[in-house]
């Protein structure tokens, strides 16, 4: 029952008012757990800070306070909103509010306190812990002097499990199947071992067997990914946007399970017999020819044909399987192989003991080839081969429960902070000799590996996708009516498969550079540089004006006539040469040069003939009106993409550096894939632009749109988007938005497709904006486009200090506290004194408190 704040209850709101206030100087510690009853804590912060406005009387914003009882689950968003509000110092508005720092730390920790606990078995609350939410601790007391009475505690990280991300466990499989090529470095953009098993010109996510053998397949491209053999990365991740490496986001459900085990018995046989395991003995030759297909075979298994060539790697599963016999030491060989393949250390006596019995007990059952799968298959479910333990069951807390992680936990922790396939030999050495166990042992292994090109770091890219987000560009759904009127063609897929390239694109230049790493942000934010494939002309370019339209048509009309005389003009005269060649022959034959010459007249008429006939008809010209191209050239480089998944249809690794058109483009924001993956099937999505701008660089915090407000635009064909967005300007809207839309507007310089355009439905677009309440009086004020906006964000030190941050929340794999201020403000020292180096930033963050002790008896 809710318990009324009332007129006979003000004696004590009086009573507790007065304790708050002459309670502001005590200590303030913030991990310690806040102390309280609602009846003797709660109404009176309510009566002193909130009622004047949230009473019933005034009710601002239709909310009243003066009912609200202790925390429930029926009054549950209510509290969560005041928390939001609370820590993001909307409310009480700080001009108007007595209320003080610690008074606002120490009230909101109550609010989390208690919705944790009410909620605990009620659906649960974990807002507070989301990366969305992390800033909504005050950006200023992370880096600035803290109040007297604010004492923080030495830093660490709670005690925990990871789940592996699908990108990391897919990666891990296929060392089991493929043998990726050593790093080359004169060609150091080509993907390599070590490196993120990247999606395929889908999208999709993929572990294929055997492509590095296939000689020869039956039909298309789209026939031959379905006749290869591949399965889906099976752990998944419900984020969309953000962080999504965080424990708390991910467990295992009995349908992954199911599914790891279909998909381990897969692996194991692959790894015992190759292609044997997925074909017909006759499909395996290196003369295609001797393998006679009978009917039509596409998108069939026995479509393919393989090479005897063995590729993959040859591990104790295949020693244990070649022969009929199973020797203990084999079989021992084999799950001990297995076991550290997959969780990345060696078994202990008991778990290697525990397998073994296992496998030999499904032999006695089934025999020894299923037996064996069935039994090592059962390793691919163990835990430490899905999740990563960082428990720290070993070590004496300190005075703080903190415990230093070591041995295999630290070594593992270090390795995964930057790797997706299993420790080197150095790093496992060390673990196995008891070399890390310190700071200092820390400090060596990440520098020796950030310093070495061969070991791939995978890791530090996927911090940069998870930053931008640029990498949703492939997923968004577009209207082909929307994108042709963008000035792209919806043809099949062809816009899809630009985006996902666009990411490699985008992937190769980040690493660029991180390879310079010099102002690595700043760079990122302003950089002129593109790595750029043939289709990157249109996506860089420019929308034409009606009238430049119309100009481009009636130019390309006259192109077409002037093509189309040459072409007459060329075709006489080659069917002239013809026939006099095909007369000398018939005079004087047995004359192989003339043959020759006479072959390749031939196929320069042909080649005629079919352009004539496309210039007739109206798919003759396909030069695109609505674009002026983006001259784009420059030297050859190479973006990594996945080996040969869908046969000649496959995505290709040659881009080319180059310069992008100048004040049209600057840094990551203004590229076609960050703007893409920040817009919707119709149009741009200013919201969500202004809203990673303002979390992203700022380092603001926006409350959740409450479950009443229908967050929709009105659907008002023809009219622009800054027209549609004036419903936002409402009361009730626009304390949030005001902090997202002159943000995201900004970029209405770009069409939803990332092509820079000066006009919009015929008139000049207009790209105003404006940046509010930034933090930084110095940032505050009009720009009259992205493009002014980026120049003052980029020299920004607070945008360094927010980029820092989620750096932070990458690595240690949760929000930042108070008590974590000396950690940030340490890697930001080194960033700027290093130059702005990231490598810097990162040997701070990875040798910080927060990253080697873990909190224990929690």
């Amino acid at each position: 029952m809710k318990k009324r704040i009332t007129f006979l209850a003000l004696l004590v709101v009086f009573v507790n008012s007065f304790i708050i206030s002459v309670g502001v100087g005590e200590s303030y510690f913030p991990a310690q757990a806040p102390s309280g009853e609602f009846e003797g804590f709660a109404q009176g912060f309510l009566q002193e800070h909130c009622l004047d406005c949230h009473d019933n009387e005034t009710a601002k914003g239709n909310l009243s306070l003066e009912d609200l009882g202790s925390v429930d689950e029926t009054n549950a968003g209510i509290w969560k909103s005041i928390w939001a509000q609370l820590a993001l110092q909307e409310m009480p508005p700080p001009k108007k509010s007595r209320l003080q720092i610690v008074e606002r730390l120490r009230f909101s920790d109550w609010v989390v306190n208690q919705l944790q606990h009410t909620m605990k078995n009620k659906g649960g609350f974990e807002a507070h812990r989301d990366p969305s939410k992390a800033n909504f601790i005050n950006h200023d007391l992370l880096f600035g002097d803290l109040p007297d009475d604010i004492h923080l505690t030495p830093s660490s990280s709670p005690a925990r499990i990871w789940r592996l991300t699908p990108q990391e466990y897919i990666t891990r499989l296929n060392e089991l199947i493929n043998t990726e090529p050593q790093f080359d470095p004169k060609k150091p953009g080509l993907r390599a071992r070590g490196d993120v098993v990247p999606t395929n010109h889908g999208g999709e996510l993929k572990l294929y067997f055997g492509t590095d053998r296939i000689i020869k397949w039956q039909g298309g491209t789209v026939a031959y990914a379905t006749s290869v053999k591949s399965i889906p990365a099976v752990l998944s991740s419900n984020r969309k946007r953000g962080f999504k490496n965080y424990p708390n986001f991910y467990s295992i459900n009995s349908a992954e399970s199911n599914q790891i085990l279909a998909k381990a018995e897969s692996i194991l046989r692959y790894m015992a017999f190759g292609p044997l395991s997925i074909a017909n003995p006759e499909q395996i030759t290196d003369d295609p020819k001797t393998y006679k297909t009978v009917g039509d075979l596409r998108g069939l298994p026995t479509a393919l044909v393989y090479s005897t060539k063995i590729v993959r790697p040859l591990t104790p599963v295949y020693d244990l399987m070649k022969k009929p016999d199973c020797p203990d030491d084999r079989l021992k060989s084999a799950v001990d192989y297995l076991f550290e393949a997959l969780t990345f250390r060696p078994p202990t006596e008991s778990e290697s003991r525990d397998y073994i019995s296992l496998v030999e007990d499904t032999i006695k059952e089934l025999g020894k080839e299923q037996g064996v799968i069935m039994g090592l298959s059962a390793i691919f479910l163990d835990r430490d081969a899905l999740f990563r333990p960082e428990l720290a069951d070993g070590g004496r807390p300190d005075n703080y429960g903190r415990v230093m992680l070591q041995d295999w936990e630290l070594g593992l922790a270090v390795n995964h902070a930057l790797r997706y396939i299993k420790p080197d030999t150095t790093l496992r050495r060390a673990i196995l000799d008891g070399r890390m166990k310190s700071r200092e042992d820390v400090k060596r292994e990440v520098l020796r590996i950030l310093d070495d090109d061969t070991i791939r770091k995978p890791r530090i890219l996927r911090f940069f996708r998870d930053y931008f987000d640029y990498d949703l560009a492939g997923y968004i759904c577009k209207d082909d009516g929307a994108l042709a009127s963008a000035g792209i063609s919806a043809r099949g897929n062809s816009h899809y498969r630009a985006m996902f390239d666009a990411v490699a694109s985008t992937d190769r230049l980040i690493e660029l550079i991180l390879k310079e790493d010099k102002n690595v942000l700043r760079e990122l934010l302003t950089t002129q540089k593109v790595v750029a494939t043939d289709n990157d002309k249109t996506y860089f370019g420019r929308k034409n004006s009606p009238q430049e339209k119309r100009d481009a048509i009636i130019q390309r009309k006259k192109d077409q006539e002037a093509a189309k005389k040459k072409d007459i003009d060329n075709r006489d005269l080659l069917s002239v040469e013809i026939a006099k060649l095909e007369s000398e022959i018939n005079k004087s034959p047995g004359q192989p040069r003339l043959k020759k010459t006479l072959d390749q007249k031939k196929r320069q008429l042909s080649a005629i003939e079919k352009r004539l006939k496309r210039s007739n008809s109206k798919r003759g010209n396909n030069t695109n009106v609505d674009v002026k191209l983006a001259d784009l050239n420059g030297s050859k480089i190479y973006a990594r993409v996945s080996r040969r998944s869908f046969g000649n249809g496959s995505m290709r690794p040659e881009r080319i550096l180059a310069t992008a058109p100048a004040e049209q483009r600057m840094g990551v924001l203004t590229h076609p894939a960050w703007l893409v993956s920040h817009s919707d099937a119709m149009g741009n999505h200013a919201i969500h632009r202004g809203k990673w701008i303002r979390e992203r660089l700022l380092g603001g915090g926006i409350p959740d749109v409450p479950i009443t407000v229908d967050a929709m635009l009105p659907d008002e064909p023809g009219t622009t988007l800054r027209h549609r967005m004036r419903v936002t300007r409402e009361e009730y809207c626009w304390t949030c938005h005001e902090k997202m839309d002159p943000l995201g507007l900004a970029f209405e310089i770009y069409n939803h497709a990332g092509i820079f355009r000066t006009t919009e439905l015929g008139k000049p677009v207009i790209s105003t904006g404006e940046i509010i309440d930034s933090g930084d009086p110095e940032l505050d004020g009009p720009v009259k486009d992205a493009i002014e906006m980026i120049e003052k964000l980029a020299s920004s030190k607070r945008v360094e200090q927010v980029f820092v941050r989620h750096a932070f929340r990458f690595w240690m794999g949760r929000n930042e506290t108070l008590n974590d201020a000396p950690i940030l403000q340490a890697a930001h020292k080194a960033y700027r004194d290093s130059g702005g180096s990231f490598r810097a930033l990162l040997v701070s963050l990875l040798t910080s408190d927060a990253f080697i002790f873990r909190q224990v008896g929690n």
